[in-house]
């Protein structure tokens, strides 16, 4: 609002005050985003006379050309209380009879806000905007207004008198006003209808030709000055006016001082009590003489005009038709006058004419449309234009003009399509990340605006192009052209060449330019081409091929807008290249860091996936892992590093081979997140990692689970329950506080666990809980199904489930934007008839006492022929344990894949090799172990510490007599020894 008022503030003082009141409504409506306004300022008697408006059409402004001061509307309100009035719409079937010409509002919802218009002490009129829905003025706006009016107060005081023989400055606004409507002649009066009084003004006498002597104030004064060919027909615009309570208006002769005729227009408005009888008619008169003038020229120009023109009267019949009407119609001035419009032969059946007219008629609102006028064969333009006595109608013969817009138009759409369709184009090349995304963006937007059929991409790898991607070509036609060779004489390779677009349009063609390839358009089942050249950043690297079923020559306009695809579609394809490289990259080192295969351990039987994020999306940190430790102990573990890319699967890698060499360790599930979690909150990395890791002891059964912000495993019991283990709710790895939780869980024998990360259940359209209810519905649905109980195929029917849940969760064609991992797992227990343990005295006696037990559960199992190497084997660790550890010892044999000895203790010493020199008494033990076995190591236990080895089952690895190398490292002095274990120290088989 101070912008506008400081804008305001810059016009010149001198300028005239229509200008004034020209910018003060059009700042007014603007600052208040009204529908119109007006200034009224007072006029001679008791009368308010428009003296500008803006944004308000004739028919809503000719009822308050005059209106009465004394009434009832906003302007008359204004300026007698000297403050702004705010005028609600009312409706019309309601609105008070008396004053009520300005109330009556078009539209509800609409207001009337007026402020006064002060000179001097005095109000002289009043600034109207008319509001729309938005209502009553807010406070500032009625400040804005009251500003607005004292600058235009101002102005008024400022600016120059009207032009005229006078150079007197006017006392006041009212004596201007009064000396202005006297240059122009304009005359005003106000009648007493029911007394019969009219008084005129000073300039109102002069225009009716009357002496001031001879006026006595009555209407017969007027009566007698008018023509009287012209009393009757006033009369009856005056009697209409007020039964109708509208605005008369008429044009008439009156008779001057020197006896002569000149043409007057009258206007006015009755003003009526409450019971709508009339009391006052308040109007104005001026002379018409030119304007009569005017209008008989500017009758005889619309008669010779180039455009047809026709005035209708109320009635819709013809009053007026010009010479290129009666030419149009066929039929003259006089056949036409008269006659109703809707009668005419051509006019007759133009479709929707009548209720377009009278539709513009009733709203006072032109309207123009085209038309085909019966037996013209022409188009004309007709526009119609509603007017106090009728409407006119305006014929123009728009044909040729039509015709070059049309073509004008489908020139424009034709360039319009090309710009969208490349405009398609370039966005979807832009979403392209794959060299088949890039193709299949061809080949969706490109072939079908062409009409073409097949399109071949081709590129340059090494000495020989190679195919990218097709659509629309038979396969063994493609196996011929794919690896082509450089050779010349070739279109794809001539075009590399050179670096320029070939285009063949028929087979005729193509046979000609390279007959020795006259048999390839039949193979390919094409008839047409165009083969464009690759190029991106000044290289040439391939070929795009758009070929056609029939025969086909192209525009240049075809010709140059394909050149142009094809650079963008180099420019992208160049792109998606780099991409595909650097994603096969990617892929292979994320497929290095997984597991290559899934181990064969007698203590579970598995199958996993790895499923990559959508298309476009880097690789990502999700991991899975089988580890078989000791004693019948298997880990299943499955993590999640946060994000995606090759850091991330970097990180996957480290954490891998750290949890390996940990569980390798054979540390309790805790200490092995607790020793991940300082791993992690060491790199400094900002992303964090989940982990869920599983021990499960085919021995006992029991599985142990710890995690780390991870979702728990899906357990399905063998009779079909499935549930998920409470797990603590520890944060990830690199956020969390040690000691994390370990959960114990009876599993028993052929229970699936199933381990997933995130991914697999969540999207950003389901939510954890949903997912893994999805997940849990898809394991109960499969094992009633029978899926994964087949022993036969044990692993077969683990990877069709493994299908049947990434399937149900992860639909191909919903990309997702996270990588998920899984891993399904039947578990195994080692029954108790291959379990076998005893415990054993802390003294020199265990020796002999575990060989005897080695020789007689070997001897019950069948495995006689390991019996030497195992009781050498139980000996040796017995023997250390009493030397060098402490009680209580145990021995445990198990019979799996593998024989597993294994020897308990209460210490938690570790062994470790070391080299024993010729002289040494000892030291030679362990690396004794390591000769006799595939592999033997130790853990911790609850109560201390276990030694075990493995031995293999099979008759290659077994032995029946001490190796030579076992003997040599346990007596290297001696050259030959001949004997049996029992002469070994630490005992013999009695107790």
């Amino acid at each position: 609002m101070n912008a506008r008022l400081a804008l305001l503030g810059t016009v010149d003082p001198g300028v005239t005050e229509s200008e004034v009141f020209r910018l003060a409504l059009q700042h007014a409506v603007g600052e208040l985003g009204a529908l119109g306004g007006a200034i009224h300022l007072r006029g001679p008697m008791s009368a308010l006379r428009l003296v500008s408006s803006t944004g308000l059409p004739p028919a809503l402004t000719r009822p308050w050309e005059i209106i009465d001061q004394e009434g009832p509307t906003a302007p008359a309100r204004a300026l007698h209380q000297g403050s702004g009035v705010w005028v609600p719409w009312v409706p019309v079937e309601s609105t008070p009879v008396s004053g009520s010409a300005g109330q009556k509002l078009p539209w509800p919802g609409t207001g009337l806000a007026s402020v006064p218009v002060s000179g001097g002490d005095r109000s002289i009129g009043a600034l109207t905007v008319l509001m729309g829905e938005q209502g009553e003025p807010t406070l500032r706006q009625w400040a804005f207004l009251r500003d607005l009016v004292a600058w235009t107060e101002e102005r008024m005081s400022q600016a120059p008198p009207p032009s005229g023989p006078s150079t007197a400055e006017p006392a006041g606004h009212r004596d201007r006003l009064r000396q202005a409507l006297k240059e122009v002649s304009v005359g005003s009066w106000d009648w007493d209808i029911q007394g019969g009084e009219l008084i005129w003004d000073e300039a109102a006498l002069e225009l009716y030709g009357t002496r001031p002597e001879d006026y006595t104030a009555r209407v017969e004064n007027w009566m007698v000055c008018v023509h009287p060919d012209d009393l009757p027909p006033t009369l009856d615009a005056v009697d209409r006016a007020i039964r109708e309570h509208d605005v008369f208006e008429a044009e008439y002769r009156v008779r001057r001082l020197d006896g002569t005729y000149g043409w007057t227009r009258a206007r006015g408005r009755a003003t009526y009590d409450e019971q709508g009888e009339p009391l006052r008619m308040i109007g104005v008169g001026w002379e018409s003489n030119e304007s009569r003038s005017a209008r008989d020229s500017l009758s005889r120009a619309l008669r010779h005009m180039s455009d047809g023109f026709l005035a209708v009267d109320d009635d819709w019949r013809i009053t007026f038709a010009n010479l290129e009407a009666e030419r149009t119609l066929g039929l003259s001035e006089e056949e036409l006058f008269g006659r109703l419009l809707w009668e005419l032969p051509t006019v007759r059946n133009v479709p929707g004419l009548e209720d377009r007219c009278r539709k513009a008629a009733a709203e006072e609102t032109p309207v123009g449309f085209d038309a085909q006028l019966e037996g013209t064969g022409r188009r004309h333009h007709l526009r119609l234009v509603p007017g106090p006595d009728g409407v006119t109608l305006y014929l123009t013969d728009v044909t040729e003009k039509r015709q070059h817009e049309e073509e004008r138009r489908a020139s424009e759409l034709a360039v319009a399509r090309r710009a969208a369709r490349i405009g398609e184009l370039t966005a979807a090349l832009a979403k392209a990340t794959t060299s088949q995304d890039v193709v299949a963006a061809v080949a969706r937007r490109v072939l079908p605006p062409f009409a073409a059929t097949g399109l071949l991409v081709q590129a340059i790898e090494g000495d020989r192009l190679h195919t990218v991607g097709a659509d629309g070509y038979p396969e063994e036609f493609l196996s011929v052209v794919d690896g082509r060779a450089r050779t010349p004489g070739e279109p794809s390779w001539d075009v590399i060449a050179s670096g320029v677009p070939l285009f063949l349009s028929s087979v005729g063609e193509y046979s000609a330019r390279y007959p020795e390839l006259a048999a390839r358009p039949a193979r390919a089942q094409k008839q047409a081409w165009a083969f464009l050249p690759l190029t991106a950043s000044g290289h040439t690297f391939g070929v795009c091929v758009v070929a056609f079923d029939h025969p086909r020559r192209l525009t240049d306009e075809e010709r140059t807008l394909l050149a142009t695809i094809c650079a963008l579609v180099a420019q992208a394809l160049e792109r998606a290249r780099l991409f595909d490289a650097e994603h096969d990259r990617s892929r292979e080192l994320q497929r290095s860091l997984l597991p290559r295969a899934l181990p064969d351990l007698p203590a579970c039987t598995a199958a996993a996936r790895y499923l990559p994020a959508g298309q476009g999306m880097d690789v990502g940190g999700d991991w899975y892992d089988i580890i078989p430790l000791s004693g019948g102990q298997v880990a299943l573990v499955v993590g999640d590093v946060m994000g995606h890319g090759l850091p991330e699967a970097a990180t996957m890698g480290r954490l891998r081979t750290a949890l390996h060499t940990l569980a390798d360790l054979e540390l309790p599930p805790d200490e092995i997140m607790s020793h991940l979690n300082e791993l992690v909150a060491g790199m400094g990395e900002e992303s964090y990692v989940t982990c869920l890791y599983a021990l499960y002891d085919s021995t006992t059964q029991i599985c142990s689970i710890a995690g780390a912000g991870h979702p728990p495993p899906a357990v399905v019991h063998p009779d079909g329950t499935v549930h998920f283990p409470q797990l603590s709710a520890d944060p990830p790895l690199g956020a969390a506080e040690p000691p994390f939780e370990t959960v114990e869980l009876k599993v028993p024998e052929g229970s699936l666990l199933v381990l997933y990360t995130d991914g697999l259940v969540e999207s950003s359209k389901r939510e954890m809980d949903e997912g893994m209810s999805d997940l849990a519905r898809l394991l109960s649905a499969a094992h009633r199904s029978g899926s994964g109980v087949d022993a036969g195929s044990e692993r077969l029917e683990l990877e069709r489930l493994c299908d049947t849940l990434t399937a149900g969760l992860l639909p191909a064609e919903q990309p997702t934007a996270d990588d998920a991992a899984l891993l399904v797992v039947r578990l195994h227990a080692l029954t108790p008839d291959k379990i076998a343990s005893w415990s054993l005295p802390d003294d020199p006696r265990a020796a002999g006492q575990a060989r005897r037990h080695v020789r007689e559960q070997l001897s019950t199992w069948g495995l006689e022929e390991l019996t030497p190497t195992t009781e050498l084997l139980a000996s040796e660790l017995v023997g250390n344990v009493v030397r060098h550890a402490k009680g209580p010892v145990s021995l445990r044999l198990l019979h799996g894949a593998e024989l597993i000895c294994e020897v308990f203790d209460g210490s938690l010493t570790m062994p470790r090799i070391r080299r024993a020199t010729d002289t040494d008494e000892g030291g030679r033990g362990l690396q004794l172990i390591t000769a006799l076995t595939q592999r033997w190591g130790t853990r911790y236990t609850s109560t201390g510490k276990c030694i075990w080895t493995e031995q293999a089952l099979t008759a290659s690895g077994a032995r029946q007599e001490l190796p030579g190398d076992a003997l040599e490292l346990m007596f290297p002095s001696v050259e030959d020894f001949t004997g049996d274990l029992d002469s070994l120290p630490f005992g013999d088989d009695e107790d």
